[in-house]
């Protein structure tokens, strides 16, 4: 069986969790803390960095190879697309999401609040913060152009470009980041991700002391 280890409140761990159920596949979830750095898990990953996914007796570390891993080792279902084209668009979305949208608003945000909070590093930057809420803005515009202009994200199909950009969104919408108001058609989209089977039990994941928004978890919102 597949074992996943990985942090519950995560973008990159939810990632790989959404994609091993779009893809059908049995696995088994352990949450680890990575920055505990302890040996077992260091014996996993050196990097101390979640999430890692175990299938037999290969280790497979950082969300990226594991999402190319999954693609090639269980090709059944596609994540990825069916043209070579298809393929390029999703790389470079899920690129964008994992890198971009990650520094220039998932780090200000849910670094600052949470990974600092599990690492007791001291409190957020209000600086990083408020960065973090600016440029969020750009990028929702951007979802909802790419919404308006297509299926889905990449095209006609759900691909791992729609997986990427809602595991970071489901994380900052849990901390209240997301002006779902200024950007309608973004706002469409992630509410028919979070409708997806697949999508359902990340929505349930909780932090002890902290509540998500009210709507959170309702695909209706």
């Amino acid at each position: 069986m597949l074992r996943l280890y990985h942090v519950p409140l995560c973008p990159y761990s939810r990632k790989i969790r959404v994609a091993l159920r779009e893809k059908q596949l049995v696995f088994e979830l352990v949450e680890v803390q990575p920055w505990a750095m302890e040996d077992w898990f260091l014996a996993l990953n050196p990097a101390a960095e979640a999430p890692v996914l175990v299938d037999g007796e290969r280790v497979v570390c950082d969300s990226r190879a594991i999402e190319e891993y999954l693609e090639e080792a269980y090709p059944q279902t596609t994540l990825f697309g069916r043209s070579i084209g298809e393929r390029a668009e999703t790389r470079r979305l899920v690129a964008w999401f994992d890198s971009k949208f990650a520094r220039e608003v998932s780090d200000p945000l849910w670094r600052e609040k949470i990974v600092k909070r599990w690492k007791r590093a001291g409190f957020p930057s209000s600086d990083a913060v408020r960065r973090g809420a600016e440029a969020i803005r750009l990028h929702l515009a951007y979802i909802d152009w790419l919404w308006q202009e297509r299926k889905w994200l990449a095209g006609d199909a759900m691909t791992m470009a729609d997986i990427a950009a809602a595991a970071h969104l489901s994380v900052l919408d849990y901390l209240g980041d997301v002006p779902w108001k200024e950007a309608p058609g973004a706002r469409e989209w992630y509410a028919k991700m979070k409708s997806r089977p697949s999508f359902r039990p990340i929505l349930m994941d909780r932090i002890v002391g902290l509540n998500p928004p009210e709507h959170y978890d309702d695909p209706d919102f």
